[in-house]
C-alpha cells in the first residue's frame, strides 16, 4: 500500500480507503462488514470513511465497534454531517448549532473521542459559509476533530470556505470528497486544479461506478444475481440510471483488453487511472465481501504508462 498527504495536510491516507455507504450497517451484515474492514486494515488501508446519514447512523456503530479494537494511532477515521437526522427545524445542515450537536452524536455512536476528518456532506445555501467555518474551527480547538473538510461542493464554495478561513489566520480545510471516476469525470476541469493550488486534497467516492466500472455488468443482459444491481438495500442509485444503459456498459467492456494487455483486473485499471492525479489522495472503495478489498488494494502504487492512458481516453470517447 502506497500513502499519499492529504493536500497540504502532514496527515497521510491510503491511496485505496473504505467506505459504509449503501454497505455497513444495513446492506452487509455485521460479521462481514467487520471481516471487511478488518482484512482492509491488514492490507494497508488506514483510511476509513463513514457519514450520520448513512443508514441513520447503523453505519456509524458498525464502523467504529471494529476500529475500536485496532490502535488508535493507526488509522484514520472519517465522518460527515449535514443531511436530516430527525424530524424537525433545525435537523440539517451546517448551522453552528447542529454542526455541534452531530460532531457530538456522531463521537458517541463511533465510540472515539475524536474524529480526523470531518466533512460536511453537502453545500447548506441557508446558512452563512462564515458560520460553519467558525463553528468547525470551534471543534478543531476542542480537539473533537483534527482537520475537516467537505463534500460535492463547487470550486467557488470551496473558495469561499478557504476565503473565511484566511481572512481569519485559520488553517482551513484540507479535503473535498466528489464523485469521480472514468464515467463521472466533471471536477478535472476547474475544481482539481483550483484545489491542487489551495492544497485541498481529494479523497474520491464511487470509484467503481458502483461496480459498473468492474465489467461484471454486461450489455442486453440481466444484473448477476448477488450483484449490487439486484439487491433493493444497495441500487437506489444504480437500478434505471444511465450507469447501466448498453451504451454505458459497451463503452465500459472497451476497456477490457486493456486491462488484459497490463494485467490487471478492470476495477484495479480503473482505480490506478484515478490516482494518476496527484491532487487525488485516496480512493474510497466499496466492498460486501473481503475479497473484493484484496482485490483493489492491489491498485495502489501501479502506474499506467502514457500510452495505456490514451488508449483508454478513445474508448471512453465512443
Amino acid at each position: 500500500m502506497q500513502y499519499r498527504r492529504l493536500g497540504r495536510a502532514g496527515m497521510v491516507l491510503s491511496e485505496v480507503g473504505l467506505g459504509s455507504w449503501l454497505t455497513y450497517g444495513g446492506g452487509v451484515a455485521e460479521d462481514t462488514a467487520a471481516q471487511c474492514i478488518l482484512t482492509a486494515y491488514d492490507h494497508g488501508v488506514n483510511f476509513f470513511d463513514t457519514a450520520n446519514a448513512y443508514i441513520r447512523g447503523e453505519a456509524e456503530k458498525v464502523v467504529g465497534k471494529v476500529l475500536r479494537e485496532l490502535p488508535r494511532d493507526t488509522f484514520v477515521l472519517a465522518t460527515k454531517l449535514y443531511f436530516p437526522m430527525r424530524e424537525g427545524a433545525n435537523a440539517s445542515g451546517l448551522s453552528r448549532k447542529h454542526i455541534r450537536e452531530q460532531c457530538d452524536a456522531s463521537l458517541r455512536r463511533l465510540g472515539m473521542d475524536y474524529i480526523d476528518l470531518y466533512q460536511c456532506h453537502r453545500w447548506d445555501a441557508n446558512t452563512p459559509v462564515e458560520e460553519t467555518i467558525l463553528a468547525l474551527e470551534d471543534l478543531v480547538r476542542a480537539g473533537k476533530i483534527l482537520y475537516y473538510g467537505v463534500s460535492e461542493w463547487s470550486a467557488l464554495q470551496i473558495q469561499q470556505g478557504l476565503n473565511v478561513a484566511q481572512s481569519r489566520g485559520f488553517y482551513g480545510m484540507v479535503s473535498n470528497q466528489p464523485c469521480y471516476n472514468m464515467l463521472a469525470r466533471g471536477i478535472e476541469h476547474e475544481l482539481v486544479p483550483m484545489c491542487e493550488k489551495a492544497g485541498v486534497g481529494q479523497v474520491v467516492y464511487s470509484p467503481l461506478a458502483q461496480g459498473v466500472l468492474t465489467g461484471k455488468y454486461l450489455p442486453g443482459q440481466a444484473p448477476p444475481e448477488g450483484t449490487r444491481a439486484v439487491d433493493p438495500k444497495q441500487n437506489i442509485f444504480l437500478a434505471g440510471r444511465e450507469l447501466m444503459h448498453d451504451t454505458t456498459l459497451e463503452k465500459v467492456q472497451r476497456l477490457k483488453p486493456i486491462a488484459e494487455k497490463v494485467g490487471l483486473t478492470m476495477g484495479q485499471l480503473a482505480l490506478a487511472w484515478i490516482l494518476r492525479l496527484p491532487n487525488i489522495t485516496s480512493v474510497i472503495i466499496g466492498a460486501s465481501r473481503p475479497e473484493q478489498i484484496k482485490e483493489n488494494v492491489a491498485a495502489s502504487g501501479v502506474i499506467l504508462p502514457s500510452e495505456i492512458l490514451e488508449e483508454i481516453e478513445t474508448a471512453l470517447g465512443g
